[in-house]
């Protein structure tokens, strides 16, 4: 079993509640999100359903919407709620010292 990398990809501060930020690690391209009860969520950034632009959605609870087609996706599973289907990657956030860190 390969071993995750933690990569730094922000600080704590860089972070604005409900504001997407758009990160690319080794070609993936993944969104950075800190919900308003401060967890920060990262998934890969490309809505399945039109490849919307995920960091540039708008954030809700533990919810981002793609801002192509409105569709409605968990930030801690990636799915895609109903009536649509699909699902994105997630990736584990680590915070040390107010460093963000996503694993790979």
């Amino acid at each position: 079993m390969k071993a995750l990398e933690k990569i730094k990809v922000a600080t704590v501060d860089e972070l604005v509640p409900l504001v997407g930020k758009k990160v690319i690690i080794n070609d993936i391209v993944i969104g950075l999100f800190l919900t308003e009860s401060g967890e920060i969520y990262a998934v890969h950034n490309i809505c399945p359903h039109k490849q919307g632009p995920l960091s540039e959605g708008i954030v809700s609870g533990e919810f981002v919407y793609c801002p192509l087609h409105d569709q409605k996706i968990n930030l801690k599973t990636g799915q895609v709620q109903s009536p649509d289907t699909g699902c994105v990657d997630v990736y584990a956030v680590e915070i040390h010292n107010r460093d963000v860190y996503v694993c790979l």
